[in-house]
């Protein structure tokens, strides 16, 4: 068995340019989570699209509970919406990875994002802002379904974790620059700011687009799909050395093993991919309810709810997106370093007690129709905002994406990269959908809730979650899942299985 550091590689410029094209997908999820609770925060937006809330939050601001002015199922829908219709679309974004490559789901990706951008900054009447929305998520779902893998099987083994945070990277910058936008826009007069604010997330999907027509394909890709002396060309060229066929063959193996699988998604229900589905599964459940993305969604309703006026909320959601960037770059530095379990827990445990204090914090000084949160809490407050932030983004943010695009052998990796997307989406949609419902029951103990969420989640790293660092993905059941407390006994059953069928031949 070759060992992953065997595997020569160089950091050549085609990969670094084809790391930071592709993490552009992560600059359009970003923008759409870092919009959406700005534009929503917006008076004439409110007043076009939701007249209700806007009512209760300019007109009636005593008659309603601080924490239910927001409280709207047509608002949430309009957040919410772009995450079901990622859900839906990851589906087919699958199988096109898998038949068509990498290159083309994300070409599709820019070019549906567009469409919903033109929609949403158009939008006469809120059936046209859902549709744009409904777009965009389409968009998104097909982004969050190659840029991973893309990013996983172009990178050598050593810097695959810190390459593959690009993506992540390129989230906290999209969400940072809507924030800034959101901010500049609610200073236009006239009431059409929101359609600049909307408008501005084409961008980051025409860079994805322009630069899907550039870059190649990854090598696993097209020897998966039979080009193999393509393959092999890419794979030279990427590493940036003259000696790759171990890497090569190694690639072959799993290509030729992948092949015999007729259905993926089928076949990802085995027993002996059931480690990898589950943690897939449980990473990116638990990545949600931390409560990352009511805050992301929300953050500037969430101020206003605790007695921030409207600029003082969005200027506090850009220091938070400054925030959630600088983390991030300290993850890229560290995951290879030191590891992806002592990230994980590390940042559980910083989120659970900011995440604790805020609720102490906001369950003393905010009531339902008055709040005394003078400047001092209000400024502590932000700041273990920051910390919760923080921790995130150098933890459960990006490694909740890397983890699943490196765990899975090649045959399944597309249906498992799917599958991990789409429970992503489905979290994300239902805390979308449902936290100011949750803001206005719970109150201050929608905190409470998150961090008992991050407790658990911290304990299940702690026992379940192998160490995948410096391991080459073509090598992770032999060096990993074999040598796992728990895993390995289902890799070692179905070793046997196999032994028994090639004896019994």
């Amino acid at each position: 068995m070759t060992g992953a550091n065997d595997f020569e590689a160089k950091i050549t410029p085609i990969v670094i340019l084809s790391c930071i094209m592709a993490a552009t997908g992560g600059l359009m999820f970003g923008y759409d989570v870092g919009v959406s609770g700005g534009v929503t925060s917006m008076g004439a937006f409110l007043k076009e699209f939701f007249p209700e809330v806007y009512i209760r939050t300019v007109e009636e601001k005593m008659l309603e509970s601080n924490y239910c002015k927001y409280d709207n199922e047509k608002l949430q829908l309009f957040t919410s919406c772009l995450y079901l219709a990622g859900l839906t679309a990851t589906f087919l974004a699958s199988h096109i990875t898998r038949k068509q490559g990498r290159r083309a789901t994300m070409l599709i990706a820019g070019f549906i994002f567009i469409a919903g951008v033109v929609f949403n900054a158009a939008a006469q009447n809120l059936l046209m802002l859902i549709i744009g929305r409904l777009l965009l998520g389409s968009g998104v779902g097909f982004a969050n379904q190659a840029v991973p893998v893309f990013l996983s099987e172009i990178a050598p083994s050593r810097m695959r974790g810190a390459l593959n945070i690009m993506f992540q990277l390129n989230i906290t910058l999209g969400i940072l620059f809507a924030n800034l936008v959101n901010y500049a826009t609610n200073k236009i007069k006239g009431g059409w700011g929101w359609r600049l604010s909307l408008g501005l997330g084409g961008l980051p999907a025409v860079f994805l687009t322009l630069g899907a027509f550039v870059v190649v394909d990854t090598p696993n890709s097209l020897i998966e799909r039979g080009h193999l002396e393509e393959g092999k060309a890419v794979l030279r060229k990427i590493r940036g050395i003259e000696n790759i066929e171990p890497e090569f063959l190694a690639l072959v193996d799993a290509c030729t093993v992948a092949k015999e699988i007729k259905h993926p998604f089928r076949n990802i229900l085995k027993r002996s991919n059931r480690p990898q589905l589950l943690i897939s599964i449980v990473l990116h459940v638990f990545q949600q309810f931390t409560g990352i993305n009511a805050i992301m969604f929300y953050g500037p309703v969430l101020f206003n709810t605790l007695g921030f006026t409207k600029d003082a909320s969005l200027y506090c959601t850009v220091i938070i997106g400054a925030v959630n960037v600088i983390s991030t770059v300290v993850s890229i530095y560290s995951v290879d370093r030191l590891g992806r379990r002592m990230l994980l827990f590390e940042g559980g445990v910083q989120m659970f007690l900011s995440q604790f204090v805020i609720a102490v914090i906001i369950g003393i000084k905010v009531r339902d129709h008055y709040e005394d949160l003078s400047k001092g809490f209000g400024v502590l407050v932000v700041v273990m905002v920051c910390i919760f932030v923080s921790a995130f983004a150098w933890s459960w943010g990006p490694l909740t994406w890397l983890i699943p695009s490196e765990i899975f052998p090649l045959e399944t990796r597309s249906a498992g990269q799917s599958i991990a997307v789409c429970v992503n989406l489905l979290c994300t949609f239902l805390i979308a959908q449902a936290f100011l419902s949750m803001l206005c029951f719970f109150k201050f103990g929608i905190f409470l809730f998150f961090a008992g969420c991050v407790l658990i989640m911290s304990a299940l790293v702690l026992f379940l979650l192998p160490e995948t660092k410096n391991v080459s993905i073509e090598e992770m059941t032999e060096k990993v899942w074999k040598h796992h407390w728990l895993w390995k006994r289902f890799a070692e059953d179905d070793s046997v299985k196999e032994e028994k069928v090639v004896t019994a031949d």
